[in-house]
C-alpha cells in the first residue's frame, strides 16, 4: 500500500499543479490523477487503500468543515440574516426538484432514483467555496455587507439539508418504502447539531486556554474533537446532524477567541492542501472510465438543467436582501460549484447495491469536473469586481 500511497501523491501534486498553473482548482488534477492511477486505467492502487477510502474521505469532509466554522461570525449575519436562512433550503430544493423533472427524462431514473440523485448533486463544495471566502473574508471583499459569510453560512446548513434528505431517499430505493415523517429528522437533526456543537465548544475553549502555549496540541485537539462529534452520529439513536455541530463547535471558539480561531484557521489550511489531494484521488480512481465516457453529454446536460433550477432559488433566496444585482449575480456564482459532497456520497449507492448507481457515481464525477473549475474561476474573476473592498478586522478586548 506505501507504492499506492506514492502513486497517490506524486500524481496528484504533479497534475494539480498543472492545473493551478492555468487558474483551474488543484482538485481537477486531484481527480484526473485518480481516474488515471485508478483500477479503469493505469491500475497503480492497491485494493487496501481503496478499502479505507471512506474513513480518509470522512477526515478530509472534518477539516473542511472545521475551517469554515474557524471562519464564521455567526452575530456578523445579522443583516442579511434572512436571506442566509433561505439559502439553506431554497437552492438545493429547487435543484432536486429539477432533478425529479429531468432525471426520467433524460436519464431514463424513476421518480425514487431521482430524488436520490438530485440529494447526491444539491450540495453546493465546501472544498471549492470555503476557501475562497475565506479568502475573500480576509482580504474584505463584500465585508460591509456580509456576503462571504452568509454563503458560508448558507453553504454549511445547505450540506446538512442535503445529506439528511439524501439518507431518506436512500432508505426509500433500498427499502422500496418512504415515511413522509421522516422528513421530521430535518429539524431534530439541526436542532441536536447546535445544541451538541454549542456544548462541545464551550468546554473546548477553556481547555484551549490550558494549552496556550502548545498550538501543535491545540490544532490536534479541535481535529479530535471534530471527528468525535461526527462519529457521534452513528452512535446515537435519534437523527442527529455532526457535520453541523462540528461548524458549531468551531464557530463558537471562533466567537470566544478570535485570535486563536484565526491561528487554528491557518493551520487546518495546511491540512487541507493534503486531505484535499487525498478526497479527490480516490473518488477519481473509483470510476468506470468507460461508463463516464458514453454517459458524458446526457450528464452535462443534465447537470445544466438543475445549475439553472439552483441558481432560480438563489434569486428567490435573495429578493428583499439588501444586496445589489451585481452582488446576487456573485452569490448565484458562489453557489454552482460542486465537489465535496458528492465525492463523499455519490458512490454510496453503487457500493449499496443500488439500482442505476453507476449512473449516479458517474453524473457526480461529472459535476466535480464540469462546475468545481467553473465556479472556481468564476468566483476568483468576479469577486474583485462585483464586490466592495472594506477595511474589515475582527477586535476583542480580551485579547
Amino acid at each position: 500500500m506505501l507504492i499506492s500511497v506514492l502513486v497517490m501523491v506524486a500524481s496528484g501534486w504533479i497534475l494539480g499543479a498543472f492545473c493551478r498553473r492555468y487558474r483551474l482548482p488543484a482538485l481537477v488534477g486531484y481527480l484526473l490523477a485518480g481516474i488515471l492511477c485508478g483500477p479503469s486505467v493505469g491500475n497503480w492502487v492497491s485494493a487496501d487503500l481503496l478499502k479505507v477510502s471512506d474513513q480518509l474521505r470522512q477526515m478530509a469532509l472534518v477539516i473542511i468543515l472545521t475551517r469554515a466554522g474557524l471562519s464564521l461570525d455567526f452575530r456578523s449575519l445579522k443583516k442579511v440574516g434572512r436571506s442566509a436562512f433561505y439559502l439553506c433550503f431554497l437552492p438545493a430544493s429547487f435543484e432536486i426538484v429539477g432533478a425529479l423533472l429531468l432525471g426520467g427524462w433524460l436519464l431514463g431514473l424513476s421518480l425514487p432514483q431521482s430524488l436520490l440523485l438530485g440529494t447526491i448533486l444539491a450540495a453546493v463544495s465546501p472544498a471549492v467555496v470555503v476557501p475562497r471566502m475565506v479568502r475573500l473574508i480576509e482580504e474584505g471583499y463584500g465585508s460591509k455587507e456580509r456576503i462571504p459569510q452568509m454563503i458560508l453560512a448558507g453553504a454549511s446548513v445547505d450540506d446538512v439539508y442535503v445529506l439528511v434528505l439524501f439518507s431518506s431517499f436512500l432508505t426509500f430505493n433500498l427499502q422500496g418504502s418512504f415515511e413522509p415523517l421522516a422528513l421530521l429528522q430535518i429539524p431534530v437533526a439541526i436542532l441536536l447539531g447546535l445544541v451538541v456543537g454549542g456544548t462541545v465548544g464551550k468546554v473546548t475553549v477553556r481547555l484551549l486556554d490550558l494549552l496556550v502555549k502548545f498550538r501543535g496540541l491545540r490544532v490536534l485537539l479541535v481535529f479530535l474533537v471534530s471527528y468525535g462529534v461526527l462519529t457521534l452520529e452513528d452512535a446515537l439513536s435519534v437523527s442527529y446532524s455532526g457535520l453541523l455541530a462540528i461548524i458549531i463547535f468551531n464557530m463558537v471558539i471562533y466567537q470566544e477567541r478570535p485570535p486563536v480561531a484565526q491561528k487554528l484557521s491557518r493551520s487546518f489550511n495546511q491540512w487541507w492542501k493534503g486531505a484535499e489531494l487525498v478526497l479527490f484521488f480516490l473518488v477519481g480512481a473509483s470510476v468506470n472510465v468507460r461508463f463516464a465516457g458514453k454517459a458524458g453529454l446526457l450528464s452535462v446536460i443534465f447537470i445544466a438543467g438543475l445549475l439553472i433550477f439552483r441558481s432560480v432559488g438563489v434569486f428567490l433566496s435573495l429578493m428583499g436582501s439588501p444586496l445589489s444585482k451585481s452582488q446576487r449575480h456573485f452569490v448565484v456564482m458562489a453557489y454552482l460549484p460542486k465537489a465535496t459532497v458528492q465525492a463523499a456520497i455519490g458512490g454510496l449507492p453503487l457500493a449499496l447495491g443500488v439500482a442505476q448507481g453507476e449512473w449516479m457515481l458517474t453524473v457526480s464525477v461529472w459535476a466535480i469536473l464540469t462546475t468545481a473549475p467553473f465556479g472556481a474561476l468564476l468566483i476568483d474573476y468576479f469577486a474583485p469586481r462585483l464586490l466592495t473592498k472594506d477595511s474589515f478586522k475582527i477586535k476583542d478586548p480580551k485579547y
